[in-house]
């Protein structure tokens, strides 16, 4: 398949680009920031988020949405990156549908993926313990009481948890930390006895929240998947979001690299234009060579999860991998070439620095998808 998109991707790129750009710049997230905002993101411009279809991208139409794929919603996050608007649309449009479209009971889907798709519930994925990314170690006990389970520990960096209506939590119903099996998923409502959501502003000035579970009471309807079995669920919808992130990234990667061009153009410095140093020429040429084969890379990996979605764990992580270690670069060079002025809070440059060092975090960091393309691989 061509590493381009289709006509349609294209309209919709363009569509995402011109409601974003205009209503959700980067001085949207410093007024978001510097107010103190309780939510955190525009409630009003996620609802007109859900009138022009974004919210419902990955639900299926027989639920209200547009039944589109992975690489529609990487488009969506793309732009997103651009601007680096603070929003729901990763943990409610891309996690939480995917999870319950892919998981979910006739009864689930039906209860939430409408309301998804008409931005009426705000869903987050609770997955993490610890600092790190690591899936395989939750030690959140599901413990079997009655005809349901009843949960108790903590959860970290909880995406718009603190706005949730409705929690995707993972917990140990068997087996030991570090093992696939005895894992499940669960819809957990954040407002039930036990549950307490606290709030942490991450240091790019998005959303997370610590959510801490003492002897939650969950019925056996509230199961999303298999008892035990839900690590092939979550790895899935897991892989889905890491796509989405590097999708971000690529966004990001690319405006910090037209940001910076413009200012080469612009300064001068012993009466000469700094664009016109044949260093700051070679480093900005091989920061373009490297965000275009990243961006041919997340495609790629986004194409496959459409496409052959069992198979595409290779492809997201090099995708992942590699669209950290390119926002990386980018924002380093960003921050290095735009000198001094670079490392103030009141030029915009900084910001993408702390968001590229948060979304290289989110669902494993270069070093973690490295290491699994690695044992994918037999090393």
């Amino acid at each position: 398949m061509a590493l381009v998109l289709t006509e349609e991707q294209s309209m919709l790129r363009d569509s995402a680009r011109g409601l974003i750009s205009d209503k959700a710049p980067v001085s949207h997230l410093r007024h978001l920031r510097d107010s103190k905002d309780e939510t955190g993101f525009s409630r009003e411009l996620w609802k007109t988020f859900a009138e022009m279809g974004f919210s419902g991208l990955l639900v299926p139409e027989n639920f209200g949405g547009s039944g589109l794929g992975c690489v529609e919603a990487g488009v969506v996050m793309e732009e997103i990156g651009r601007t680096l608007m603070p929003s729901p649309f990763l943990s409610t449009a891309v996690l939480a549908a995917s999870a319950l479209s892919r998981g979910g009971s006739e009864a689930q889907k039906s209860a939430h993926l409408p309301k998804i798709a008409d931005g009426s519930l705000l869903a987050a994925l609770a997955i993490d313990e610890g600092a790190k990314h690591r899936p395989l170690q939750t030690k959140l006990q599901a413990m079997r009481s009655g005809n349901g389970f009843k949960l108790s520990g903590a959860k970290a960096l909880v995406v718009d948890g603190h706005t949730a209506d409705l929690l995707i939590v993972a917990g140990r119903t068997g087996g030991a930390p570090g093992e696939r099996n005895g894992l499940t998923l669960f819809l957990v409502d954040p407002k039930a006895k036990g549950v307490a959501v606290e709030r942490t502003v991450m240091v790019d000035a998005h959303n997370a929240a610590r959510v801490e579970f003492s002897n939650v009471e969950i019925n056996a309807d509230q199961v999303l998947g298999e008892v035990d079995q839900g690590w092939a669920l979550l790895e899935g919808v897991l892989n889905i979001g890491r796509g989405a992130v590097a999708s971000e990234m690529v966004g990001l990667s690319e405006e910090v690299f037209g940001r910076t061009v413009t200012y080469l153009k612009e300064r001068k410095q012993f009466g000469k234009l700094i664009g016109e140093f044949q260093a700051l020429q070679h480093r900005a040429a091989q920061l373009y060579i490297d965000i275009e084969i990243t961006r041919a890379a997340v495609l790629k990996a986004l194409q496959a999860l459409d496409g052959d979605f069992d198979h595409a764990s290779a492809a997201v992580a090099v995708a992942k991998a590699r669209a950290g270690t390119t926002a990386t670069l980018a924002v380093q060079e960003g921050v290095q070439m735009h000198g001094g002025m670079g490392m103030t809070d009141q030029f915009d440059i900084g910001f993408f620095m702390k968001r590229a060092r948060v979304c290289q975090e989110l669902f494993g960091d270069s070093n973690y998808h490295a290491e699994q393309l690695a044992r994918m691989k037999g090393y």
